[in-house]
């Protein structure tokens, strides 16, 4: 099992712990303010859809910003170089935009509560439990990974053996979700957000003053790992070798189409924020808004990996030395004097309490909604759900402790969490994207597209990968050609099964296909949404142009 590499302990005094313990008592008493407006359980659940479009878009990127980000991304940084920018400028940006644009006028419009109950009123019953499982396991799955890096910090803060830093940051994260629901989850996560930015921009500053500037980590790098290191396309042609493992093709269509759009526009960690929007513009506009500070989120995730590569070029070298994901904790060691070290500390606990809560909070909606009140105690008191979803928060929590352990396997969780995302996000991805444009997509199809992509996805990882059947030079270049397999079985079978079996007829299809509209009058924009700022379109491509410009320097 992979711990934290021995000796790796940050200089921390009673300075740093204050800061520490004074974030710590914030987000409690947000936790206890935010319970008083918790009446019902579409409180508990989507905030009342009551909230600022500038709230939950904050939130919406900050929920992504925690182990995937942190941890994830800095040692994606240090053992794949500046091909981590993919991730950010065609792997998010393009779906997030899609979801604004395109996908949440449905979710919204149709007044869901979860990504599975879409698919409830789209494909029927089957299809809705399956989903639901699905999310469910993915998310606790996912949560553990949070956990887990959260551990990694506290080791290295106090000291603490894994498990004992596993159990005591998953009871901290269980006392404000328990008590607040997604209103607290969420206001936690505008907090977090500030402070992580607090934390990682003086990593990065000084960490580049350190290794003499952009131009010093350049030509060290590229001496030692070749020119293709520091590059985002260079070495990508079909049947060329580069330290990513993977070709254009793979990395447009696996990261940028199939896995991208399955993750953003499906994962309810995410969608949930926006579904808390006041109104269908805020809604829209919640990824929109969120898409500018993802786009330069690279600058304090990816560059400090480089920078720790730079300083300590034993990283990923040995099974017991440091490790990718020991990157960011490296960094703060060896840069941070005391006092700022404390805001590093709670910056990165704060994204990782970040990520879990947000795992957590869709967790126990789509558990109490999608299963236990649709299949399991249906027509219960409202009181009773909302009870209900406070011991589902306490159940996620515990098994997410234990699946964190999973994670500890890996010596970078990206490789990890891009894994589950090609298993459980991109074949839902197929079935909403095939769903909600081709009206004549059956019920039967949705079940079976959904369960045929995920075992592909499957096999393709752990036989034809794991088993040497094809070769594939690294876990990430798999998990492209995982999500690749995923979105074709689920596609072709889609199509088949439908041409087999029969449509629902076009009235109960109203609102829930690409052309149709829900009966009864549109969701109200608000007032003042005349404002460029609040123009979804505007905001969409504003943000796809500035992701293509970022590329520019990095292109070759």
């Amino acid at each position: 099992m992979l711990h934290l590499a021995e000796g790796l302990r940050l200089p921390t005094n009673g300075l740093d712990y204050t800061l520490l313990g004074i974030y710590f008592a914030v987000v409690l008493g947000i936790g206890f303010a935010a319970r008083r407006s918790v009446k019902t359980s579409l409180d508990f659940f989507l905030s009342g859809r009551s909230l600022p479009a500038w709230i939950t878009g904050l939130a919406f990127v900050a929920a992504n910003l925690g182990a995937t980000e942190i941890l994830g991304m800095a040692a994606n940084g240090a053992q794949y170089g500046v091909y981590t920018v993919h991730w950010y400028w065609i792997g998010a940006i393009p779906a997030m935009v899609f979801l604004g644009l395109v996908m949440m006028p449905f979710y919204y419009g149709s007044k869901v509560r979860s990504v599975p109950e879409f698919l409830l009123h789209r494909f029927g019953p089957s299809s809705h439990l399956l989903s639901s499982i699905i999310f469910a396991v993915s998310s606790v799955l996912i949560a553990g990974v949070n956990l887990y890096a959260l551990a990694l910090v506290l080791k290295a803060l106090l000291g603490w053996e894994l498990w004992i830093s596993v159990v005591v940051a998953g009871f901290f994260v269980l006392a404000y979700i328990t008590l607040g629901g997604l209103s607290s989850a969420i206001y936690t996560e505008v907090l977090q957000f500030f402070v992580i930015l607090a934390a990682l921009i003086p990593l990065t500053v000084v960490g580049l003053k350190r290794v003499g500037g952009w131009g010093g980590i350049t030509d060290t790098l590229s001496g030692e790992k070749g020119g293709a290191f520091m590059t985002a396309w260079d070495g990508t042609g079909i049947g060329s070798a580069n330290p990513l493992g993977a070709n254009w093709l793979t990395i447009v269509l696996g990261l940028g189409f199939v896995m991208s759009f399955g993750y953003w526009t499906t994962n309810f960690a995410e969608v949930q924020r926006a579904l808390s929007a006041k109104n269908l513009s805020a809604a829209r506009r919640t990824p929109l808004i969120a898409a500018f500070p993802k786009i330069f989120i690279p600058a304090v995730v990816v560059i400090p990996g480089l920078i720790a590569l730079v300083m300590e070029p034993t990283l990923g070298k040995t099974e017991k030395g440091l490790q990718y994901n020991d990157a960011i904790p490296v960094l703060m060691r060896d840069l941070l004097p005391n006092g700022v070290l404390g805001i590093a500390v709670t910056g990165l606990l704060a994204a990782f309490m970040a990520g879990m809560a947000a795992n957590i909070s869709s967790f126990n909606t789509v558990f109490t909604n999608d299963i236990y009140a649709a299949y399991l105690k249906k027509d219960r008191p409202d009181e009773h759900y909302v009870a209900t979803a406070r011991w589902v928060t306490v159940a996620g929590v515990l098994i997410g402790m234990g699946t964190a352990f999973i994670a500890s396997e890996f010596s970078n969780i990206m490789n990890y969490l891009q894994t589950l995302f090609s298993f459980f996000n991109v074949p839902l991805f197929v079935v909403f994207i095939i769903g909600m444009f081709w009206k004549k997509t059956t019920p039967a199809a949705g079940f079976w597209g959904l369960l045929t992509g995920t075992v592909g996805a499957m096999v393709n990882y752990f036989w034809l990968y794991k088993q040497g059947v094809i070769d594939i030079p690294t876990d990430q270049g798999a998990n492209f050609v995982s999500s690749i397999v995923a979105f074709a079985v689920g596609a072709v079978v889609m199509v088949a099964v439908t041409l087999f079996t029969k449509p629902k007829p076009a009235e109960e299809l109203a609102g829930l296909v690409y052309g149709t509209r829900s009966p009864g009058e549109p969701e109200p924009l608000g007032e003042g949404d005349d404002a460029w700022y609040r123009k979804p379109a505007l905001l969409g491509w504003g943000a796809l142009i500035l992701a293509a410009v970022c590329y520019v320097p990095f292109s070759f």
